[in-house]
């Protein structure tokens, strides 16, 4: 199966006076300090508007589970988990296990254990099917979904399937309510809900397909002239990097143009509406720019400090570039998206947009499922930690990095200069806590003299990873799965990554999808 598992959103988002049926009563507050101003779904047609608000964007092809707890005799929403519809009815019953058990052990982790469960089953027709057609397919997903919700003890208390623009309740027999034919959805942006969503200042981002379209790889006629880009650019590179000095030097290139682009960007004319956002941040990025970047940002180090713009007038010039950089990882390059991916995922986790963190985190997963930088932060994600920490770490590193560039004497860059050296914050191995990661520092010898000059990746314990590119004797670009696999084995037995998650440990290998994480 291949399928995300995902959470969305915050725990807590609406109250529920009295859970016996949430569809009834479900009640979302605005989020602001005063007594807060409520709205009332007392209907399951109200309950089937709620979802996108819930989760932020539309659901498409998606398992969705809620969780409803108690609170002061009140119910509220608590988490939020997804997981794409498997295609084999076969994996549904381990579809269905995986998504109540991560649910409701992810909700025992925070201190909140639900008390019954919403469900959402959201699936278009295929072509020459019906909306009625795909409820009653889907039904028997339906029911596992609820077994494995009661053999949790917690029981499924509402469970709809949405299609075609209307929805079906698989709990309510009341044909007075839930017609045979189904229930037409309301206009989108009509509803009380809607309105009070609005005025709380919470947004719906369109469909999930929507938004993984803006980090997808280009398909167009431009795709292939990136990829003959790429392979100009890949062997020259991958010799200098796998030289120390040429390392360093390829290093502060990358960075170099990196900020000239991002300057670019924020200096470029606003447009109306995302796809023109990320067309018109297309064509301000050049071929051999994107060739050069991506490859460089394949060294750790050079990544490391690349993930450092973060905050401020830096995060959103840098975020339209990762997002760039990720379209145009087109043809046999498509691994080498990890490094933008997980980029992106961090800064948009960092400036505070979850939804697009998570979907860029597990895409970048997707792309390299070894890539242990994307695992440590998207679990850490998942898992409702405070981005700060991580942000602590990276302004920690520059500024160090900054004060030994201003106390070294003149000329003393060299090979193992701050371009060439060891991340400064490393994560321990998996299954082992992130509290015994350690700092590399990169002081002043005893004698008051310059230690720069010592390549950090020849410290006893570290691990300089290369870049993906291949050697000569293979096609530039190749992806090397046997290669990666053994990279992240020996980075996992050194216990490095570039950044520290937040206090949220590694995921385990071998979980289901490529970051199961609740």
């Amino acid at each position: 199966m291949t399928n995300h598992s995902e959470t969305t959103g915050p725990s807590e988002n609406g109250d529920i006076p009295g859970l016996a049926r949430p569809g009834d009563t479900a009640r979302v507050p605005d989020d602001r300090p005063r007594e807060e101003p409520q709205v009332t779904l007392r209907t399951p047609a109200e309950l089937a508007d709620a979802l996108p608000y819930l989760l932020g964007y539309r659901p498409e092809d998606s398992i969705v589970l809620v969780a409803l707890r108690d609170r002061d005799g009140k119910g509220r929403f608590g988490g939020r988990a997804r997981l794409g519809i498997p295609a084999n009815p076969d994996d549904w019953g381990c579809a269905a296990g995986q998504l109540a058990h991560g649910l409701v052990t992810g909700s025992e982790r925070r201190g909140v254990r639900p008390e019954q469960m919403v469900v959402y089953l959201c699936q278009e027709p295929a072509p020459g099917e019906t909306g009625r057609q795909v409820m009653e397919r889907l039904r028997p997903l339906a029911q596992k979904l609820r077994v494995e919700c009661g053999a949790l003890d917690v029981p499924v208390v509402e469970a709809l399937c949405v299609s075609a623009g209307r929805f079906w309740s698989y709990c309510c027999d009341d044909r007075a309510c839930c017609p045979a034919e189904g229930t037409p959805m309301g206009l989108p942006g009509t509803s009380v809900l809607a309105a009070a969503a609005t005025y709380a200042g919470i947004q719906v981002r369109g469909t999930l397909g929507e938004l993984r379209g803006r980090l997808l790889p280009r398909e167009d006629e431009t795709a292939r002239e990136q990829e003959t880009a790429l392979d100009a650019a890949a062997v020259p590179l991958v010799a200098r990097i796998l030289d120390d000095t040429g390392r360093a030097e390829v290093a502060e290139e990358t960075l170099l143009l990196a900020q000239r682009v991002m300057r670019r960007l924020a200096g470029a004319r606003p447009v109306s509406g995302i796809a023109a956002e990320d067309l018109r941040d297309d064509r301000l990025l050049g071929h051999d720019e994107a060739a050069t970047l991506i490859l460089g940002l394949q060294d750790r180090a050079t990544r490391d400090r690349a993930a450092e713009w973060m905050e401020g007038e830096e995060a959103a010039p840098a975020l339209r570039l990762w997002r760039a950089l990720a379209r145009r990882c087109v043809g046999s390059y498509g691994e080498h998206a990890a490094a933008p991916l997980t980029l992106a995922g961090w800064v948009a986790w960092s400036t505070g947009d979850e939804l697009e963190a998570r979907e860029a985190l597990a895409m970048a997963l997707g792309a390299d499922p070894d890539y242990l930088f994307a695992r440590l932060l998207h679990q850490a994600c998942n898992e409702g930690l405070d981005p700060e920490s991580v942000r602590r770490c990276l302004r920690a590193e520059r500024g160090g990095r900054e004060r030994s560039e201003d106390a070294a004497p003149e000329g003393a860059e060299g090979a193992g200069g701050a371009a060439g050296s060891e991340p400064a914050v490393s994560a321990s191995a998996p299954g082992e806590p992130l509290a015994r990661r350690r700092r590399t520092r990169s002081g002043a010898a005893a004698d008051g003299g310059a230690r720069r000059g010592r390549a950090r990746g020849r410290e006893q314990g570290t691990k300089v990873v290369r870049p993906r590119t291949p050697t000569a004797e293979e096609r530039p670009g190749h992806a090397r799965p046997d290669r990666a696999r053994a990279r992240a084995s020996a980075e996992r037995k050194a216990g490095h990554t570039g950044a520290c998650a937040g206090g949220g440990r590694p995921e385990e290998p071998g979980g289901a999808g490529t970051g199961e994480g609740f």
